[in-house]
């Protein structure tokens, strides 16, 4: 079985920043070669996507992040990262990590930190 754990999130004063880290346990399981990425959710809103990084290196930004967020990632301790800098009250939510495994075609999410950014 595949677990994921956030942590890092807190309360923060907009322009602050934070570090979110993800650790992935499992019997056997490795995220090299699989995409991983995380998502948010803002209170009253849909899950949306924030960044990606694929098993090759290549990451990919929401546009609202671009330029503030960095992705990350270390495959000797299965983990990854987000650094969010230059925060804003509009990057509040709870962020989740995902590992997208292709053999089988599976998602595995952990349960989420808090992110609070005050204006």
């Amino acid at each position: 079985q595949v677990q994921l754990v956030e942590s890092g999130g807190g309360l923060v004063q907009a322009g602050g920043s934070l570090r979110l880290s993800c650790a992935v346990s499992g019997s056997m399981f490795s995220i090299k070669e699989n995409a991983m990425g995380w998502y948010r959710q803002a209170p009253g809103k849909q899950r949306e996507p924030v960044a990606t990084v694929t098993g090759g290196g290549s990451t990919n930004y929401v546009d609202s992040v671009q330029g503030r967020f960095t992705i990350s990632r270390d495959n000797a301790k299965n983990a990854l990262y987000l650094q969010m800098n230059s925060l804003k009250p509009e990057d509040t939510g709870v962020y989740y990590c995902f590992v997208r495994t292709v053999a089988p075609l599976r998602w595995y999410w952990g349960q989420g930190t808090q992110v609070t950014v005050s204006s």
